[in-house]
């Protein structure tokens, strides 16, 4: 046929023989025919299966399915001394699957941006930086110029949407609205879903450290912005940007939680949420090497001094008014002829730190501390300034008030009272449902 001037006529004949084959092959890989409004319209949970079946369809269709066809027509016209005819049968063989294969990939590197998105993008994008050299040869004819530079093109508009997510989640976060606070002071829904995201954020870094090549945009201490929090980078030059841009979430995290805090109508239980949170932020850190490494052991440290500083402050907003209490100014009474102590102030002092340690006892056994730990070495830590100080005060005073009528209005707790009542402290449910825990 070529030999006689039909080389246009072979190639058609060539093509729609060998292109069923190709179509039938394609079918079987799960490739659907879907437009790129077809596939823009799809939900997540769906667009994110096809993207996952697509990744294994794609390799399988590069690297064998065109790979063979276009071997094939080498050999069939093999000889042939018209210039690059098995290309021309090749191309126009392979072309509607290649384009429509590529058709996938492009719909989802232009649709909508949202972070859930960013991962399977990721993965996109990295299946296809796996298949370029593929790509490549095996569209290495002129006459497949346009599959090559739209798979190139593809590739640059997945890592600008890489970029654009990662910009708009820094922005979700820091102006994510809720004006709920979150009962007890425990972790902020917000805590767990940023920080599991900058965890899997870690998993993507050889990826994302060649992607993200510019800073964060950030306030500085000097723009005067109330709505947005400072950074100076001074001290974290020698870090890559995708750590830079991991900080700065964590720090908008931080700056978001603070506001967040400031709905709690309790100053301690603002400083007990803040604690939690930040510990949480910490743990989260300390649990990923990837991201560990890339935050750094320095600013863990100023992370770990931020939690402790948010529990040193929910003890002093609770516990010095409870333990001025135990002090002994305003007791004696200069000039007595009895034991130089006043009862009446005594009696007083008791029922103030009844009704203050009654309280408090009430209200933050339904506080929550989720982490064993930390619950425990904050029980602890107020022990440790509680018992001691109650102890020595009804070691001193016990006497006064014993001596005098109904003793029990006024000593209603002994220490052991207290230390057993310590244990109700942040488990998140009334004081009566701890007790009957502690019978059974």
């Amino acid at each position: 046929m070529i030999s006689a001037g039909y080389l246009r006529e072979c190639i058609q004949v060539y093509g729609s023989v060998r292109k069923s084959a190709v179509d039938s092959s394609f079918r079987r890989l799960g490739i659907e025919k879907l437009s790129i409004g077809d596939i823009q319209r799809l939900e997540w949970d769906a667009l994110e299966s096809k993207i996952r079946r697509w990744i294994r369809a794609a390799k399988v269709c590069v690297r064998i399915l065109f790979a063979s066809e276009k071997k094939l027509c080498e050999q069939i016209f093999d000889g042939i001394e018209t210039a690059a005819v098995d290309e021309a049968c090749f191309v126009e063989t392979v072309k509607g699957p290649a384009v429509q294969l590529f058709n996938f990939a492009e719909a989802v590197s232009i649709s909508r941006r949202s972070p859930e998105k960013m991962f399977k993008i990721l993965d996109l994008h990295d299946a296809l930086v796996d298949l370029m050299p593929d790509i490549e040869s095996v569209f290495d004819a002129k006459s497949a110029d346009s599959i090559r530079v739209q798979a190139a093109e593809i590739l640059s508009r997945l890592a600008e949407a890489a970029r654009g997510i990662l910009s708009e989640f820094e922005n979700a976060v820091l102006r994510e609205p809720s004006k709920i606070p979150v009962p007890g002071g425990t972790i902020h829904p917000l805590t767990r879903y940023v920080m599991n995201y900058i965890s899997l954020i870690s998993d993507y870094k050889q990826t994302l450290i060649e992607l993200i090549m510019s800073k964060p945009s950030t306030g500085s201490r000097y723009s005067g912005d109330p709505t947005t929090p400072d950074m100076e980078f001074a001290e974290l030059e020698s870090k890559p940007p995708l750590a830079l841009h991991l900080i700065w979430i964590i720090v908008i995290l931080q700056f978001n939680l603070d506001g967040k805090s400031k709905l709690y109508k309790d100053v301690s239980l603002a400083h007990l949420f803040m604690m939690n949170n930040v510990h949480y932020i910490v743990q989260k850190v300390k649990g990923s090497t990837e991201l560990r490494e890339m935050i750094g052991d320095d600013y863990l440290r100023k992370l770990t001094g931020k939690f402790r500083q948010s529990a040193t402050n929910y003890q002093r907003a609770t516990w010095v008014g409870v333990l001025y209490c135990l002090r002994d100014e305003g007791l004696h009474v200069s000039g007595s002829f009895s034991s130089g102590v006043s009862k009446s102030a005594l009696r007083e002092r008791f029922k103030s730190f009844n009704g203050m340690f009654e309280e408090v006892h009430r209200t933050q056994a339904t506080w929550l501390i989720p982490d064993t730990q930390l619950r425990e070495e904050l029980r602890i830590s107020i022990s440790e300034h509680l018992i001691p100080a109650y102890r020595s005060f009804l070691g001193r005073f016990r006497s006064h008030i014993e001596s005098g009528r109904h003793p029990e209005n006024y000593i209603k707790y002994s220490v052991e009272d207290l230390e057993s009542a310590v244990l109700d402290f942040f488990e998140g449910c009334p004081v009566s449902q701890h007790s009957r825990k502690r019978s059974q």
